[in-house]
């Protein structure tokens, strides 16, 4: 099932390259939430009608877009699947009520984890524990998806060397 509807948010009274001590800056985690409502988790991750993505860093969070789905039924049809995880790319986590095992390896092998919560379990309140986590050092689990989206050090120096660094 493709995508039925996606809202993003622009900020237009600032210039993208500008961020606020309020802001998500360029480092922040990209996560995701399985809802209907916006404000709590309550959807399956095969059968959700909706995603919100938020952008979150040790300063604050931003609600970047709500991605939406016609409704779906849990019925074991690997193809409703593809576009949802393509709706969740650079996300280094999706919350969600429930998952399959199918959708946990196609999510993993895109270096999204999927997290189970307790159904109703509020937006906010995980947002806030994300940020906790970045600023008291991170889980096992976000370390290692922050270090996945962290540039190669071997790309660092090829980088370097291309701006004319040398020894």
């Amino acid at each position: 099932m493709p995508v039925e509807r996606r809202l993003k948010l622009l900020n237009c009274d600032t210039p993208p390259a500008a961020t606020s001590e309020t802001s998500p800056s360029a480092t922040a985690i990209k996560v995701a939430f399985a809802t209907t409502d916006l404000s709590r988790v309550d959807q399956h991750f095969g059968a959700a009608q909706a995603f919100a993505l938020y952008a979150v860093d040790n300063h604050g969070c931003e609600l970047l877009e709500v991605v939406q789905f016609g409704c779906l039924s849990m019925d074991g049809n690997e193809d409703k699947l593809a576009a949802k995880i393509d709706a969740l790319e650079g996300c280094v986590v999706v919350y969600c009520q429930a998952v399959g095992a199918s959708a946990v390896s196609q999510l993993r092998t895109r270096g999204i984890q999927p997290l189970k919560v307790e159904a109703g379990t509020s937006v906010k309140q995980l947002l806030q524990g994300l940020q906790r986590d970045l600023n008291t050092g991170p889980s096992a689990w976000l370390m290692r998806a922050i270090a996945a989206r962290q540039p190669r050090a071997e790309a660092r120096f090829d980088a370097m060397e291309a701006e004319g660094w040398s020894e």
